[in-house]
Order: C-alpha cells, then structure tokens, then sequence
C-alpha cells in the first residue's frame, strides 16, 4: 500500500539525547557521558515500569526523577538550579546533522509528516519550536493525550486517528528498536536507525528496513 504519512518518533531519532552531555560535564567533569547515559536509560526504564503499573505521570516529571536517581547512583550532588537548567537543556537538544535536510526532503513528497513520542507537551512543544520545525510537522503527538507510553499499542493507533490515516499506509521511524518493533507489531511499515549497528531485538519481528541514518530514507522511499 502507497504511504500516505510518514511518523516520527523524537528523543534519539531527531534530537540527540547525548547533546545534553556537555551540560552535564560542565556540571560534573568527567562524569558526562556516564551521567548521560544512564539518565537516559532511567528514563526509558520508568516510561516502561509505569505503564505496567498503571502509575503514569508525564514524561517530564519522569526524566527528572531519572536524573536524581541517575546522579545519586554517580554519587554527583544535584541541586534544584541544576536539576533545572538540565531539564531546560532537554528542551533545547540537537537534531541530528543530517535531519533536517532529510525531513526538507521528505516533506517534499507530499507526505504527511508527524511526530509520536512519549515527551510530555511541556517537553516536546518548545524542543519542536527551538529547532525550528514548527511547520515542519503537520502533527506532534505526544503519549500524554492517553496517559500511557510507547510501546502501548493505543499509542500507535493515536496517530492513525488523529492524521486519519490507516496504519498500512503509515510509514514509522525510530532509533530505538523497541519502538520500531512495537510499532511493526502493531501494523505500521517500519525503518529503525540502527546507529550503533545493534541486533535486532528478539520480539518476533522485523524491521521493513534498517537505516545509519535519517538521510538515507528519502533515496529508500524513492527506490
């Protein structure tokens, strides 16, 4: 079936989640990368171990405990000025160098471009704005509407509804294989960034395509 959207998802496929790993080492040299890696891997952990238990808050509310509980395993003091110019940063992360002329590209086919993620309006509105890709998108979707997260199947079906499109004629990108394969599972094509040349998970499913990066799916689509 022809594609009639393409759906993004945001934190690590548009935005690197690793750019706000200079602010860290400000804040604690040396302990940058460590610290940005696990607040990130917290994060996630969260997003998912709520929506098992029910206990959703919005995806703000957890990156920030994922940065406390980050910093008090680094043993790094973390007070209430810096736990906020952090989550100011979030706000203010780097696309990838080769996103925005590929969504340039991508808009171009006459597609509807929108975004999916488990960011919180209060995280994802001014990360979209500060980017400068406002227009970009004919939707930015976020989990909060349902109070769950990715990789809950209801989220998925939010884009079908709200772009009016069915989900075999929706094509979705993501960094994380997780999210790749929940979105396969649930019926959309899918290309997954495999950045760091991982496996694909074990999750009876596949992948319609793996990408290096976003650039490579305009030639992809053309093809």
């Amino acid at each position: 079936m022809q594609l009639k959207a393409l759906v993004f998802d945001a934190y690590g496929t548009l935005f690197d989640v690793h750019s706000i790993g200079a602010r860290c080492e400000q804040y604690w040299p040396g302990h940058g990368a460590a610290l940005s890696q696990l607040w990130r891997t917290k994060q996630l952990e969260y997003s998912w171990l709520r929506t098992l238990m029910g206990r959703y808050i919005p995806f703000s509310a957890v990156t920030r405990d994922a940065l406390a509980y980050a910093c008090e395993a680094l043993g790094l003091p973390l007070d209430a000025a810096r736990s906020e110019a952090l989550m100011q940063a979030y706000r203010a992360l780097r696309p990838y160098p080769d996103v925005p002329g590929a969504l340039e590209q991508l808009r171009a086919g006459g597609r509807k471009l929108a975004i999916l993620t488990n960011g919180s309006p209060d995280m994802i509105a001014p990360l979209v704005e500060h980017c400068g890709m406002t227009k970009t998108f004919d939707a930015v979707l976020s989990a909060d509407a349902l109070r769950t997260f990715k990789i809950a199947p209801q989220v998925y079906q939010h884009a079908v509804e709200r772009l009016g499109v069915e989900a075999a004629a929706i094509g979705f990108v993501s960094s994380n294989g997780w999210d790749a394969l929940g979105a396969k599972n649930f019926g959309f094509r899918v290309w997954w960034i495999n950045r760091q040349d991982a496996p694909v998970d074990r999750l009876d499913a596949q992948p319609d395509g793996i990408l290096k990066g976003l650039g490579e799916l305009p030639a992809r689509l053309a093809a």
